[in-house]
């Protein structure tokens, strides 16, 4: 007995000792001066730590996806757009930090035969209930550490009825158990002039669909056959030139889309510069209202 009680007792120092070396280490000062990003994965857990007690306590969660978007667009269009649009919603929200980019989404059936996007190589689907469980495990995680706003975005129109459900559920949950924590699913990002049609318009930028023999132009992502256009190629461009084969295409006289020029390529990309600016102005917007909505305040 003389024995075993020895044994607790070293155990019991154990996990105190190692419950205070964490604590320790967890307060411990950051040894180097603070990265630059507005990532959370591309900062060390210290300089998230240190951007939260400076404010960051807004973090910006994105869902893109991986389809077929014809034959000049990788696909992962979704995904590029974001990371080229969410540093400006973060720096026009002020005090927001970055969550990784939700990479999968649903893209269709998989089995036991394939639907939507997923008839198409290369695409990527998951089940509707692993990508709702997958956002909010990673809105969890977060308001875990102590963020106090959770936005939720979504690139691909489908998935704005489970971002939707993600939020209401969250919000749920945090005011039973007492959390300060609220998710904010804006739909304003993806629906407030969709694709930025009427924005493209004032730049000069006109879309033709000439596939049925007649030339229309319209609000819409889908032209002459591809699920594409100027919106999500000059802004996945802003990423880099070959995620839309710039320099394929112009070695074979085919750098433009839908009736529109697309070299210089550095125009291209200043557009898709443009193009994120202009989003996070709609994005930043519906924060606002969000935050005066769910909190009974204004935002600056």
């Amino acid at each position: 007995m003389k024995f075993q009680g020895s044994l607790i007792l070293l155990f019991a120092l154990t996990v105190v000792t190692a419950a205070g070396a964490l604590a320790q280490e967890i307060d411990e000062p950051r040894p180097i001066a603070m990265g630059g990003s507005l990532w959370t994965e591309e900062l060390t857990w210290m300089e998230v730590r240190d951007r939260m007690a400076e404010g960051y306590t807004t973090v910006l969660i994105g869902a893109g996806g991986v389809e077929q978007n014809g034959p000049y667009l990788a696909t992962g269009k979704h995904n590029f757009v974001l990371t080229t649009v969410m540093p400006y919603i973060a720096r026009e929200i002020g005090n927001t930090l970055i969550a990784p980019v939700v990479k999968f989404v649903p893209e269709g059936r998989v089995e036991p035969t394939t639907s939507g996007h997923m008839s198409y190589p290369g695409t990527i689907s998951v089940s509707q209930a692993t990508f709702e469980a997958l956002l909010s495990d990673i809105a969890k995680s977060y308001e875990a550490h102590g963020f106090r706003d959770v936005v939720l975005i979504g690139d691909s129109g489908g998935n704005g009825s489970g971002l939707g459900r993600v939020a209401a559920a969250l919000n749920g949950q945090w005011t039973r158990e007492g959390s300060e924590a609220r998710a904010h699913y804006l739909p304003e990002y993806y629906d407030e002039d969709r694709w930025s049609y009427d924005f493209l318009k004032s730049e000069g930028i006109t879309q033709i669909d000439s596939i049925s023999g007649e030339r229309i132009d319209e609000r819409t992502d889908r032209r002459n056959g591809m699920h594409t256009d100027i919106y999500y190629e000059a802004q996945s461009a802003a990423q880099s030139p070959d995620h839309i084969r710039a320099a394929q295409r112009e070695a074979v006289g085919q750098l433009n889309l839908h009736g529109v020029n697309l070299s210089p390529i550095s125009e291209t990309i200043e557009l898709g510069n443009r193009l994120a600016e202009y989003r996070a102005g709609i994005t930043a917007s519906a924060f606002r209202a969000s935050i005066e909505r769910i909190r009974g305040r204004r935002e600056p």
